[in-house]
């Protein structure tokens, strides 16, 4: 199960030698990991997709607010949070390429059809920029690879996340969140969902 985690820490060196070597010693695959810089100098920003077993999350939190490298820590599903992931793949377009000079016309319509771009246009290549779900990713990749086109290079950075603004019930209803059919105690934690409406702390495999 892939759970996704929003990780505030300082902005020093070791900081990702430590992070990484948490999930080593807690035998959990890291199956992708961004960091940048924050709208604060001092603080970077690290989205953390990992695989684990569902009941295994609230140890992988505790663990990495354990670190006092870490500020806050914040698990988001899909319906939760806007994620994305961008892609480079560099395709064979040159006169040796199995489809010969004409795929640079056919390798267009497939960038139009999957929203990528031309950003990168060579006697013997063609590179495209691909921004969106995994998902989508691969099916370009996919689609590539089954029409005999020769992929030279793919470069991933892995999934980057950011929990949504407030939105109306009908918009999280559309979002396939049930959180807008919670009734919440003033006097209760305001983002603790009922133990029922709790949504699943995984990323779907397609988007909504």
């Amino acid at each position: 199960m892939l759970h996704t985690f929003i990780a505030l820490v300082d902005n020093k060196p070791g900081v990702l030698t430590r992070v990484a070597s948490l999930f080593r010693r807690l035998n959990i695959n890291i199956v992708s990991l961004t960091v940048g810089e924050t709208e604060h100098e001092d603080t970077s920003r690290m989205t953390i997709v990992c695989d684990a077993p569902e009941n295994a999350a609230h140890r992988i939190r505790a663990s990495l607010y354990k670190l006092e490298i870490t500020r806050d820590i914040d698990e988001v599903n899909r319906t939760e949070a806007v994620v994305r992931e961008l892609c480079l793949i560099k395709i064979n377009a040159g006169p040796n390429a199995p489809h010969g000079v004409q795929s640079r016309s056919q390798i267009f319509e497939l960038a139009n059809v999957f929203r990528a771009r031309v950003v990168d246009l060579a006697p013997d290549s063609v590179m495209l920029e691909m921004t969106g779900s995994a998902s989508k990713i691969e099916g370009l990749i996919q689609v590539l690879r089954e029409s005999s086109y020769e992929i030279l290079e793919v470069s991933r950075t892995g999934r980057m996340a950011m929990r949504r603004g407030a939105h109306s019930g009908k918009v999280m209803k559309a979002l396939g969140s049930k959180a807008h059919q919670t009734v919440f105690n003033i006097n209760e934690d305001p983002d603790a969902l009922d133990p029922m409406d709790a949504l699943p702390n995984t990323f779907a495999e397609h988007d909504a």
